[in-house]
């Protein structure tokens, strides 16, 4: 992997599938390139080589870095400092980014949409008409359908930011594509803050009614993506309503108090404490910023919940000390807790997740919400802005 050095975020090149004297060879044009560039006061050496092998690398003052691919505006290694002063990477992945277009991809890190979670049927009504979309989870559609925004290679540049390194993706999702209405404008932004908080910013809008709920997917494991099993994480969700939900996901439409159930993380507890008192482990919503089951009212097109991004999740590793705080504008939260891996999803350095090798907490809008009448909307109309910001602090 060959850095190039830049004012905004750093840049870096893959060459995937060579040997390490090409890589040796090809890094080396490449360094003498980058210093021939930033000699002339360009900031970054535009890519000869497939977009999706290039990072953006966006670095803290405490030795933070995040490392962004423009497929699907994937967080594609997070690394961050332990107690103990040493840096793990705390993100699930891969190390080839083909394998995040696989239809069995688990979504490693990826931002999904149009709408992220599941609609029953696969289909919808809007304004009277009705949309059918790809049943690509048994009968339902889930985060997007079979081409969702995860599969994509976005349009990135590095930009100048007031708080850090910054680099901002955009695309333009045509009108019907994957069955929804309306071409619809997305850019996705991540900071890295000089004090070491990723900030992402999404922001939409449509030239048509349609549906928009975007969700960044990373699997987290605060001790290092290698490092085994989450159960033994500490976590804390400020919701204490959560959404119950079928066997196959969908929502009940109801919105039910945690309290009394193992869905009460209202303080802190282990993720392993009572995740075999669930059906199938934790793949559920909840609902945050006390709003509960007057969410609908409190809640602004676009899914905002909040003006600014309210603290509302944290979790904590007691092996290495390190602590994310998660602070959101969105109403809900999809907490799960890797139920489905299975081993055969071999990660970063060859490693093999497996079942609740990682966990994710996807802010958004609720699931469903289009068939739901008591959910807040996910519907965007075109004097309307979708916007979605969460910040993940680090502390340890």
């Amino acid at each position: 992997m060959v850095e190039l050095k830049a004012n905004h975020a750093h840049v870096e090149r893959d060459e995937l599938n060579t040997d390490d004297k090409r890589k040796k060879i090809v890094g080396g044009a490449l360094i003498a390139a980058a210093a021939a560039a930033f000699a002339l006061g360009r900031h970054i050496l535009k890519a000869r080589c497939f977009k999706e092998m290039e990072t953006f690398v966006l670095r803290a003052d405490n030795g933070t870095e995040a490392h962004i691919r423009p497929l699907g505006c994937c967080i594609q290694r997070l690394l961050v400092p332990g107690a103990d002063g040493s840096i793990q990477d705390v993100v699930l992945g891969f190390d080839d980014m083909k394998s995040l277009t696989a239809s069995s991809s688990p979504f490693f890190g990826v931002v999904v949409g149009r709408c992220a979670n599941r609609i029953e049927g696969a289909s919808f009504t809007l304004d009277g008409q009705i949309y059918k979309l790809a049943a690509n989870n048994g009968k339902n559609a889930l985060h997007g359908g079979t081409k969702g925004f995860d599969k994509h290679i976005w349009a990135a540049k590095s930009i100048d930011h007031a708080d850090g390194d910054a680099v901002q993706l955009t695309r333009t999702s045509p009108d019907g594509e994957e069955g929804y209405p309306g071409t619809l404008k997305v850019s996705v932004t991540y900071v890295m803050t000089r004090q070491g908080v990723l900030k992402m910013l999404i922001e939409a809008t449509t030239d048509k009614a349609t549906l928009v709920n975007l969700a960044q997917h990373a699997y987290f494991n605060l001790a290092g993506h290698d490092s085994g099993d989450v159960l033994n994480h500490d976590l804390h969700l400020r919701g204490d309503h959560y959404i119950p939900t079928t066997e196959d996901g969908i929502p009940t439409g109801q919105i039910t108090p945690v309290k009394g159930t193992p869905f009460d993380f209202t303080e802190m507890k282990r993720i392993g404490k009572e995740v075999d008192e669930t059906p199938a482990g934790y793949d559920h919503n909840w609902v945050l910023h006390g709003l509960g089951r007057q969410a609908k009212f409190s809640t602004k097109a676009g899914s905002v919940a909040s003006e600014i991004p309210r603290e509302a999740i944290k979790v904590r590793d007691p092996q290495s000390g390190r602590t994310m705080t998660i602070s959101t504008t969105t109403p809900g939260v999809q907490f799960y807790s890797g139920n489905f891996l299975d081993g055969n999803q071999i990660g970063k350095g060859g490693f093999a997740y497996q079942k609740h090798a990682g966990f994710c907490l996807e802010t958004q809008g609720f699931p469903n919400a289009i068939n739901q009448p008591a959910f807040p909307t996910v519907v965007l109309r075109p004097d309307e802005k979708y916007r979605h910001e969460t910040h993940y602090a680090f502390t340890c």
